[in-house]
């Protein structure tokens, strides 16, 4: 069989999925892209209200640290990033004529056109661009699993339909965004194909905390500025916003792994970290009473923080300069567990890394590779996101197309396999 004839089927219509049928179809393969929805890159749309961040700019090795994941495995964690990385997306945006530009923090995002930074443009120019290059596009087609021939079961407008295939790479995403159609459900077909998958949960997502009314009622949507957070061994900078159920923010987003890894997650908050506690006591004076409304005062707090320090319920009244000043440098929050993973901007979870091989092919399923989300690796938001989905999926099509000759006959199972029995 020639190298143009074999089938890769994609299934998910996601950036990440849109990638690997690009660099498949590019490979020489038949591309069928099979999509849940009735249009594909509803996610990347979504991503794209707020500012599309591609990627980040900044040096190769930083933004490897910047990924986490239980038993995320370095060295090729590495190797997939580098097969497709920051100026490879930049150089692959620009050929669809979207400039992009580096943000102060780092990001990559498109030159706004009229005031606007609009995934739109790049969506519609990249499916045309697919099309044109010969991709097939199946939307309203639901993955099901495998029939007892080993093809692909999909539900599509009720009815039930199956395709033959070569390779497969499963590109389906996380559970985060949900209306979107990235919710999660295969986790449940995976399982029942023997693929052991880590439980989805919420990241970059806002947390829980038990807030007394009183608090509430002051302080809700307040923003706390100018702090650092701790969580274990890591911390983060920025600013927080008490909500009625927690905090959010990016701080807290970027320290979602530590979190999940404590029995009981805590944050630790520096309200002031850029002034020592000898230069606030200094700055406090001989205050004797009214501790909060004086520390607000000489200390510039914001109405967050003064809310904060006035209405914890395990902590106060406040006796003395030294013991508030004491709780402004260390002010410790017990966390009851993050939101619900569908308000996560992302999710942690997926698919374990001892299921798959080097070209993440799953061990149990030949010829079946996943990319994205779907993987059991985590990333804080800034464009990290993007470029591993980019990344993964670059390297998925890239290994299934090396399959071509060593792939069993399209449509046969082994009639001894109990999945299919």
């Amino acid at each position: 069989m020639s190298k143009t004839e074999q089938h890769i089927a994609v299934i998910g219509g996601g950036p990440a999925g849109l990638r690997v049928a690009e660099v498949a179809r590019r490979g020489g393969a038949r591309v069928t892209l099979f999509e849940g929805q009735r249009s594909v890159g509803r996610k990347l749309l979504i991503a794209g209200k707020s500012g599309l961040n591609l990627t980040h700019w900044g040096e190769f090795e930083v933004s490897l640290t910047h990924y986490s994941g239980p038993k995320l495995p370095r060295d090729l964690w590495r190797e997939i990033l580098a097969r497709f990385d920051n100026t490879a997306l930049r150089k692959w945006a620009a050929e669809l004529g979207i400039e992009t530009f580096v943000s102060s923090a780092g990001k990559v995002l498109p030159v706004p056109v009229n005031g606007r930074m609009r995934s739109t443009p790049l969506l519609r120019r990249w499916i045309l661009r697919l099309q044109k290059e010969g991709v097939e596009f199946k939307t309203e087609h639901t993955w099901k699993g495998l029939t007892s021939e080993w093809q692909l079961k999909f539900l599509c407008l009720g009815e039930s339909r199956s395709y033959a295939f070569d390779c497969v790479v499963l590109a389906l995403g996380g559970a985060s965004w949900p209306r979107t159609g990235s919710n999660g459900a295969w986790t449940e077909t995976l399982g029942e194909l023997g693929v052991q998958v880590a439980p989805l949960v919420g990241s970059n997502c806002g947390w829980e905390s038990a807030w007394p009314a009183a608090l509430l009622e002051t302080a809700e949507g307040l923003p706390l500025k100018n702090l650092r957070l701790h969580a274990g061994n890591s911390c983060s900078r920025g600013e927080l916003v008490i909500t009625r159920y927690g905090l959010e923010g990016a701080p807290i987003y970027r320290l979602g792994p530590e979190l999940r890894a404590m029995d009981q997650p805590e944050v630790v908050i520096d309200f002031k970290p850029d002034q020592g506690t000898e230069e606030l006591l200094e700055r406090m004076g001989r205050v004797q009473r009214n501790f909060v409304r004086e520390a607000r005062r000489r200390l510039r707090l914001d109405a967050g923080t003064a809310a904060l320090l006035r209405h914890l319920p395990d902590r106060g009244p406040w006796k003395s300069a030294d013991q508030i000043v004491t709780e402004i440098k260390q002010c410790r929050i017990r966390l009851d567990g993050p939101r619900p993973v569908a308000e996560a901007i992302s999710s942690a979870g997926g698919v374990a890394w001892n299921e798959l091989d080097a070209g993440l092919m799953l061990k149990n399923l030949p010829g079946f590779f996943v990319a994205g989300e779907m993987i059991d690796w985590d990333a804080p938001t800034g464009g990290f996101l993007l470029q591993a989905c980019f990344s993964t999926a670059t390297h998925a099509a890239l290994a299934a197309l090396k399959r071509e000759n060593d792939r069993p006959p399209r449509g046969l199972a082994p009639s001894f396999d109990p999945r299919f029995q």
